[in-house]
């Protein structure tokens, strides 16, 4: 089937095998902390906290990262990785096996699992074009693998309802510990032979200078890494509010949280399907720009959803929005970077995401305390409308000034030699 085309490569075969497996227990490991912060604490600040401090080492050290990974084996770097994450969700297994419930802990571990993740992200994004033979095929590639994140994203968070109801948050970060089993024997398997490029005698922080260079000199790109900017700043941090939308707002449980998440996982696993059936030629602006629309006017409809049924249905269809924008924005950035800059450029992807979200969440979260929740992502969807706006005005300007356009062309060629 064309949507499946991409599974004819062994490697990319392989990794879908790896992370279908995996990412459900991060899905779980996920839910499991913010249920277990939000169930100590009440205290919807400290959940955008302890987010704050797994989601702010990507925007430290992911241009560093970025430089290190195209100085470096990126294969051999994922591995690394991996069985570091692996052995953070042990000790958080540990933690709360032996009783230590302690929100200190908890929050270094986080801070620990950000610092990998930083690394670890960049790494495997780079990778992913290595995965596939064919550079016709990456699209599909990179829509595949989200497809795998987001289904995970409806299974992971619906296992882990059941299990936290029944035995608890250490099962659940037990499981994520054994589920790295499979993608670790997933990549031992793996017949890469990847290419590193000779070691440049500079230091790092020109390279990293490189990076940032590139990218200002490529508006398409840049612009794209600001809209995702923005939107991790004022928009996608709503995520952060699930436990209080589940337990404050409809009255809920552990079981009721998960039902948002599985419905945001839902919503995102179509959004990922659609990605996978794209032909070549899509125009990708366009794409995030209708997306970007759907996913502020869905946080709009679950801000003033007034039944457990209308909220749910809202948030599965944040999920399209959300996932095909950024889908559309990390393909447009790998199909459009040259080799010799593709994980700089997305590691400021990911700086952009993963960076600027945790300082999203800590906003969002002090406002919720003294605003509310429904009013505060009732305003992150009015800022999501915005953005777009923005970025449509900024998309016409460019297209109504052709010496732009043609501006890129020499700069694309002088870093493809």
């Amino acid at each position: 089937m064309l949507i499946f085309r991409s599974l004819k490569y062994y490697n990319f075969r392989l990794h879908f095998i790896g992370q279908s497996i995996s990412l459900i227990g991060t899905w779980m490991q996920r839910v499991a902390i913010s249920w277990l912060v939000y169930r100590l604490t009440g205290s919807a600040l400290l959940l955008g906290l302890v987010t704050f401090l797994s989601l702010i080492p990507s925007l430290v050290l992911s241009p560093f990262a970025g430089s290190f990974i195209d100085r470096h084996n990126k294969f051999r770097v994922v591995k690394i990785t991996q069985i570091a994450l692996m052995l953070q969700a042990g000790a958080l297994a540990a933690m709360v096996w032996l009783n230590r419930y302690d929100i200190t802990l908890i929050a270094i571990l986080s801070l620990v699992q950000g610092v990998i993740s930083a690394f670890d992200t960049t790494a495997r994004q780079s990778l992913m074009v290595d995965l596939v033979d064919d550079h016709d095929d990456l699209p599909n590639a990179i829509a595949l693998n989200s497809s795998v994140f987001n289904a995970a994203r409806l299974v992971g968070p619906a296992f882990a309802g059941i299990i936290l109801s029944s035995f608890g948050e250490d099962v659940c970060f037990l499981i994520n510990f054994l589920s790295f089993i499979a993608v670790i024997c997933c990549l031992m398997m793996m017949k890469l032979n990847i290419t590193v490029a000779a070691k440049s005698e500079e230091n790092i922080w020109i390279d990293l200078r490189k990076g940032y260079d590139y990218l200002k000199e490529s508006p398409d790109l840049l612009s794209l890494i600001l809209v995702l900017g923005a939107s991790s700043l004022m928009v996608i941090p709503f995520t952060t509010m699930l436990p209080v939308f589940a337990k404050d707002v409809f009255h809920g449980d552990a079981t009721t949280f998960s039902w948002f998440e599985s419905a945001a996982g839902f919503g995102a696993l179509i959004g990922a399907v659609y990605m996978a059936m794209l032909r070549p030629g899509k125009d990708l602006n366009t794409l995030t720009i209708v997306s970007g629309t759907i996913f502020a006017v869905s946080l709009i409809a679950l801000s003033i959803s007034s039944t457990l049924f209308l909220a749910l249905v809202s948030t599965a269809i944040t999920g399209i929005g959300l996932m095909v924008q950024n889908s559309a924005i990390n393909t447009y950035i790998q199909m459009h970077a040259s080799s010799e800059m593709r994980a700089r450029a997305l590691s400021y992807y990911i700086m952009a995401y993963q960076g600027i979200l945790p300082i999203g969440s800590l906003l969002i979260g002090f406002l919720a305390h003294y605003l509310g929740v429904n009013m505060v992502v009732f305003g992150e969807g009015i800022a999501g409308i915005l953005i777009v706006f923005v970025f449509m005005v900024y998309q016409k300007h460019i297209h109504h000034n052709s010496w732009k356009r043609y501006l890129i062309i020499p700069v694309r060629r002088k870093y493809f030699r």
